[in-house]
């Protein structure tokens, strides 16, 4: 199950059903959760924990220090969680001491080629970031989103759940859930109701979300009263309040 050609540090902890190919670099203090396979020229660098169910793919990176220039190699980490596919040449970068000292990922995401994760990142569950999108440092990912390729965002960035970006959009401002934005600097086009109704949202919650987006995105009023125009239309729905929760929390601003 482990090819003779990898290079498996003695710290390592490494379930018994894992399979490792050639020339597989696993460095210290790093463990791997049964039934993940990591396929040639893989690197998994220090103080990295995968969970299990990985599918890891040839001269992808996890664990690298982070290309942050205030990083003196103090005791940082990476946290990969179950069920994970990390397609060819994707990178993922350890925390940072400035910022939660990990950089984690849930569960039964799916990272394309050429990702990039910067360190202190979190990205939770069934996430799809296309071929080369790439976060920069401290961006958070909720559930579901899906970035189109090459897809960039700026640091500190906070993405709602089942937001989507289209190809080659330039993110620098929060996204709220739900949403489908594009462009260039970003905008925010509409609902994503089409992938809302792939997940079996109801028709009900996606005119509900609608409703709201006319009113907080498109509006030019100010928040007290977009809040009071929401307020009166008496919607009791849980995806409602999360949508106008992440706006009145947002610290970046959003992408309108």
């Amino acid at each position: 199950m482990i090819d003779s050609k990898s290079l498996i540090h003695e710290s390592a902890s490494i379930a018994d059903n894992v399979k490792i190919g050639a020339y597989v670099v696993i460095d210290k203090n790093v463990s791997i959760g049964e039934g993940t396979v990591i396929k040639e020229h893989a690197v998994i660098r220090e103080n990295t924990t995968i969970g299990k169910n990985n599918l890891i793919y040839q001269f992808a990176t996890i664990g690298e220090e982070p290309q942050d220039l205030k990083f003196r190699g103090e005791y940082t980490t990476c946290t990969i969680g179950d069920n994970n596919i990390i397609r060819e040449y994707s990178s993922i970068h350890r925390g940072t001491k400035d910022g939660i000292s990990d950089t984690e990922i849930g569960n039964n995401n799916l990272l394309m080629a050429y990702t990039h994760i910067a360190h202190d990142c979190v990205i939770a569950n069934d996430c799809i970031l296309s071929n080369a999108a790439s976060l920069a440092g401290h961006v958070k990912l909720e559930s579901n989103v899906s970035l189109g390729g090459f897809t960039l965002v700026h640091q500190f960035c906070h993405i709602g759940k089942y937001a989507f970006s289209g190809l080659g959009t330039v993110i620098s401002q929060d996204v709220t859930p739900y949403t489908l934005i594009a462009g260039n600097h970003a905008k925010a086009y509409k609902i994503n109701s089409e992938g809302l109704k792939r997940k079996n949202f109801n028709d009900t919650t996606i005119r509900d979300l609608e409703k709201c987006f006319k009113i907080f995105i498109k509006s030019t009023k100010p928040l007290e009263e977009r809040l009071s125009l929401f307020n009166a239309l008496n919607i009791t729905c849980n995806d409602v309040n999360s949508f106008v929760d992440f706006i009145v929390n947002s610290k970046r601003g959003i992408t309108r």
